[in-house]
């Protein structure tokens, strides 16, 4: 009994020892990335800006894969179950990592499949109209929807986070929309800006690039405060629609499992990229919004997903939104 506990010991120390030296060699080849949307749309761009910057932190390149399908379930699937070695990274944010776990049967679970690494910068929302709607801001805009009951909100589909978006809009304000739902969002834009539909919720990556020529008009952000880069467009706390936050966050997420030193190391260089001064310079043109650094945590990212799993499914479930 005694050289069986010897032997025994001696395993356990020898397993101990090979898992700290991966762990030590880790990354010894590319890491992958998974975006779970197409190439050249905003998940993407902020793909790339981070991998060729964490690459050079990690010694290994990091390479962006777009794998898409069903509103980003199946980009996230395939890291889900993916070998938790640290080697298939799953990029994604609010929609993908919240709001799919109630619109979808997923084959994997958002908490317990996925270990998460660093909170990265969110998307807040703006809530824009076609340019020829009379109303000068946000509270008289939503008494022109009260007062229409055919006025147009498009969406960039069933579930996308512009039509919860504009489903949480109705339970705060009472009012009702007639959705259209369009196949992304840049069709809807262009629709809003035509005058064939009325009002809209869009991120300020996207919408703050068709402001210019006024023929669409922004009342409000999803934000507790004003963005640096539209200082002049008011929260919805300020004119009148307050706790309206909507936020499409984004994160960065391994398999279950994936060793918490290695976690930490992609974690670092995660940080590390979003302080770059170049990444940082184009966040703010894409308008997008970075956290404090005492939120660029693993910790950080899953307190606040299972906090907006809690806020949103109900949310979601009530208003019956399913995958089409």
């Amino acid at each position: 009994m005694i050289k069986l506990s010897r032997v025994a010991l001696a395993l356990v120390l020898l397993s101990a020892a090979a898992t700290a030296v991966v762990a030590d060699d880790y990354p010894s080849r590319p890491i992958t990335m998974i975006v779970p949307f197409a190439a050249g749309g905003p998940t993407d761009v902020i793909g790339r800006l981070l991998a060729q910057n964490m690459g050079q932190t990690l010694g290994q390149n990091v390479i962006v894969e777009d794998v898409t399908g069903a509103a980003g379930t199946v980009g996230v699937g395939r890291v889900a179950h993916a070998p938790p070695d640290g080697y298939t990274l799953s990029l994604g944010h609010w929609s993908t990592h919240v709001a799919n776990g109630a619109i979808y049967k997923l084959p994997y679970d958002l908490l317990n499949d996925l270990s998460p690494i660093t909170l990265l910068p969110s998307n807040p929302m703006l809530i824009v109209a076609r340019g020829s709607i009379p109303a000068k801001d946000l509270k008289e805009l939503v008494s022109w929807v009260k007062d229409h009951p055919n006025a147009t909100m498009g969406t960039a589909g069933v579930g996308s986070g512009s039509h919860i978006a504009g489903v949480y809009f109705e339970k705060l304000t009472g009012a009702h929309v007639q959705f259209v739902p369009y196949r992304g969002t840049d069709p809807a834009l262009l629709d809003l800006m035509a005058g064939r539909i009325d009002v809209m919720f869009d991120q300020v990556s996207e919408a703050s690039q068709k402001l210019q020529d006024g023929r669409i008009r922004a009342f409000a952000v999803t934000a507790k405060t004003r963005l640096p880069s539209l200082p002049d467009i008011p929260t919805v706390d300020e004119v009148g629609l307050p706790g309206l936050y909507i936020n499409i966050w984004y994160g960065l997420w391994a398999p279950k499992g994936t060793p918490a030193d290695i976690i930490a190391k992609l974690d670092k260089a995660a940080v590390a990229a979003m302080a770059d001064p170049a990444v940082q310079k184009r966040f703010a043109e894409l308008g997008l919004d970075m956290p404090p650094p005492d939120q660029q945590t693993p910790q950080a990212l899953g307190a606040l997903q299972k906090a907006e799993i809690d806020k949103w499914w109900p949310i979601i479930k009530a208003a019956g939104i399913q995958a089409e």
